[in-house]
């Protein structure tokens, strides 16, 4: 199977242009992966003057589906959830670190956590993927 560089990576989120549009950055990994990173402004801020979870939710879903991509799969979302622990206040830099849990043919179990640079966990998010197609082909 052949395995998609970090630049490959990058790039298919990059092509997710919701993540460039909230200015999230696409960190690489030492172990070849990528990592999500957003500093927190006012336009990612519900009214409460935190960081809004759908932003949030966004983050775990892409970096969950970056994970997949070193499967060499392309995934869709099946199912996700997210538990917020604490809020994220403006100014805060946030982080994903995101793992597969198991892979099949078609479904995978992944899980992130979102942090910030002390390791103070503010999220953790679940998700179900089903995988439609090869990122490279053999």
């Amino acid at each position: 199977m052949p395995v998609p560089t970090q630049e490959q990576v990058i790039q298919f989120c990059h092509d997710n242009t919701i993540i460039d549009f909230l200015g999230v950055e696409i960190v690489p990994t030492e172990n070849g992966c990528v990592r999500l990173e957003l500093d927190v402004k006012e336009n990612h801020s519900n009214p409460y003057g935190i960081l809004h979870g759908g932003v949030m939710t966004t983050m775990a879903d892409t970096a969950m589906g970056a994970a997949c991509l070193m499967y060499n799969k392309k995934v869709v979302t099946v199912s996700i959830t997210m538990d917020f622990m604490h809020p994220v206040q403006m100014a805060s830099r946030i982080i994903t670190d995101a793992k597969v849990l198991s892979e099949g043919r078609h479904i995978f179990n992944c899980e992130c956590t979102l942090h910030d640079a002390n390791g103070k966990i503010y999220a953790k998010s679940h998700a179900v993927f089903f995988a439609i197609s090869k990122l490279i082909d053999d």
